[in-house]
């Protein structure tokens, strides 16, 4: 197909400027339907960014004809009845992330579109990001050597909404699988392993240190690569002020880079090299070219549910989501 014509569930925080417009400005692809629960909010929506059909049934989206894939963008604990509904309706899939509220459910939507043989994508879109790319590059050249460790430091303090107490579901278990950990730190994981290899042994522990919400709000963990590689990490979202800074240490030097925040891509080695690369206005643009490159055939995107699925298996060790 010349075109990939979209459809989307959900139209809120995530789909107004970071995926969204992306499946509509892209080349090769088109948004060409919006499903939302509340009529005014969708309408609206559909409205400002020039999408024709507006639903509010997830079905009627689903089995449109007009519609050739369809992006889940939805808390997680709609993604796997969602996704399963997509398949059986013989489409194209891409879901935010995490993938689903435990790796057993985002095992059997991988399953269901393998079977059907259709492209299951997860919103796992840094490994798209330009940024990244410069940070595998210098892995692939060796320019620190053998990798030894890397670590994560991830915090951040209370937004007014957590100590006002007010709903949100990034913090709420039933809804998201965790907190902000889950929400966030599976973006991290997901990354490392796209640099480094697989993860095969993890170990963490959890704890609601300021009992704001139901949800851990601090965290730590360790971990080993195939590679021989160890990791570490440190999740506290109830700090004193933001940090978010990753070192991958090696033989011969050292890459430093943010998983979220625009700082330097850094490499410490024969030589210092720091690189401003900043993120496309629509950070998923990416994300979206690899998507619609993959199902038309032309090349394969590395962001699907085969790899979402070990991060989470992670992050089901580190929570203990058996």
């Amino acid at each position: 197909m010349d075109v990939v014509r979209w459809g989307m569930i959900g139209c809120g925080s995530v789909a107004e400027r970071k995926s969204g417009p992306a499946f509509y400005k892209a080349p090769g692809s088109a948004l060409v339907a919006v499903m939302g629960r509340r009529l005014e909010a969708v309408t609206d929506y559909a409205a400002r960014h020039g999408i024709a059909r507006v639903y509010t049934d997830v079905d009627a989206l689903i089995n449109d004809p007009e519609v050739d894939a369809v992006y889940i963008a939805t808390p997680p604990d709609s993604h796997h009845a969602y996704s399963l509904k997509v398949a059986a309706a013989g489409k194209h899939c891409c879901v935010e992330k995490p993938m689903a509220l435990s790796a057993g459910q985002s095992r059997e939507m991988q399953q269901a579109f393998a079977e059907a043989g259709l492209h299951l994508f997860v919103s796992y879109y840094r490994r798209s990001l330009p940024r990244f790319a410069q940070v595998r590059q210098w892995l692939a050249e060796g320019r620190i050597g053998e990798v030894r460790h890397l670590s994560w430091t991830l915090t951040k303090a209370p937004s007014p909404t957590d100590l006002d107490g007010r709903d949100n579901w990034r913090t709420d278990p039933a809804v998201a699988g965790g907190g902000y950990f889950a929400d966030l730190a599976s973006h991290g994981f997901d990354l490392f392993q796209y640099l480094l290899g697989d993860i095969v042994e993890v170990a963490g522990f959890t704890a609601r240190q300021a009992g704001l919400y139901a949800a851990e709000d601090a965290v730590s963990a360790s971990w080993r690569f195939a590679c021989g590689a160890l990791g570490m990490g440190c999740w506290s979202f109830v700090a004193d002020r933001r940090e978010d800074r990753v070192e991958i240490i090696g033989s011969r030097g050292r890459i430093s880079f943010s998983v979220f925040d625009e700082h330097p891509v850094q490499l410490h080695a024969d030589e210092i090299i720091s690189l401003e690369i900043p993120h496309h206005e629509h950070i998923q643009w990416h994300h979206v070219l690899g998507m619609n490159a993959h199902i038309r055939g032309g090349s394969q995107h590395p962001a699907v549910a085969e790899q979402a699925l070990k991060t989470d298996w992670v992050m089901d060790q580190i929570l203990k989501r058996y």
